[in-house]
């Protein structure tokens, strides 16, 4: 079995919208137009709404309503834009997974993505929309997985619950690929960047395949900083396993582990604002 055997179940692929890929492609782009990417965004009814209830809402406290579209997009900015494009695009992609408490898993793929822009911001090697995107989509493949297979995620899940074995390792030997391998070929098909779909591959082992990717090591603390709040860790022992290799490669200063309370205190407010 391989990856790309997933991407042959077509009806059962998650359905992102066409505005979403092609405003992904556009961020790889550092000479995009605003009126480009605002062009896009009028033509998806959904989209559109989402915009005027985010620009309308207590998040941006205006004294008055919002009706046009192409005002709210100049007041809402081009980067919080991106963002509420993309994340809002996955987040409606699928509305049932078996398996996945579909609630769950986005707030959790929210946060790592709005880590991974934390870390990117103080960092020169890593743009803070492609860690943003990046953080969206670095679970994908686990989502593609229930969707197609759900049968062998089901015993994934039970080796794992029942510590036989680490994720990565059920699904090497379940499988011979791990999920990483099939967000990365959903990626492809979906002709992201492909920085993007590199990092989704090798974020969980970001040394493993020659020189570190930064996007990939961002991606890598995010995680590791999520699964610090999602456990509950004590602050002490959050610095105290901090993967300062993993920051190094990415770039990131050496004051950065005196900044983790910072990066602890990121919330997934953008995933309320969504629904």
């Amino acid at each position: 079995m391989q990856a790309t055997d997933l991407l042959k179940k077509t009806d059962k692929l998650p359905n992102v919208p066409d505005v979403v890929r092609e405003l992904i492609q556009l961020l790889s782009d550092p000479n995009v137009k605003y009126s480009d990417l605002t062009e896009r965004v009028s033509h998806d009814q959904t989209i559109s709404l989402k915009v005027l209830r985010v620009v309308n809402s207590a998040y941006f406290g205006l004294s008055r309503k919002i009706s046009s579209i192409d005002e709210a997009t100049v007041l809402l900015g081009i980067d919080k834009l991106k963002t509420l494009v993309i994340a809002s695009g996955f987040s409606n992609s699928v509305k049932k997974v078996e398996g996945i408490k579909l609630p769950e898993f986005w707030a959790d793929s929210f946060r790592v993505a709005e880590l991974a822009q934390w870390f990117a911001k103080r960092t020169p090697l890593v743009q803070e929309d492609e860690a943003f995107t990046v953080g969206i989509v670095h679970n994908i493949g686990r989502l593609l997985l229930h969707l197609t297979e759900p049968e062998i995620a089901k015993e994934i899940q039970s080796l794992v619950a029942n510590r036989k074995a680490g994720r990565v390792k059920a699904e090497q030997d379940l499988m011979g690929f791990t999920t990483q391998d099939a967000g990365k070929a959903l990626m492809d098909l979906w002709k992201f960047p492909a920085g993007i779909g590199d990092a989704v591959q090798h974020h969980k082992r970001p040394f493993s395949d020659g020189e570190p990717n930064p996007l990939a090591c961002v991606l890598n603390l995010a995680c590791y900083i999520n699964a610090c709040i999602r456990n509950e860790r004590e602050y002490d022992l959050v610095r105290e396993g901090f993967p300062s290799a993993v920051a190094k490669a990415a770039g990131l200063p050496e004051g950065i582990i005196y900044e983790l309370d910072d990066a602890l205190a990121v919330g997934d407010g953008l995933n309320q604002l969504l629904h």
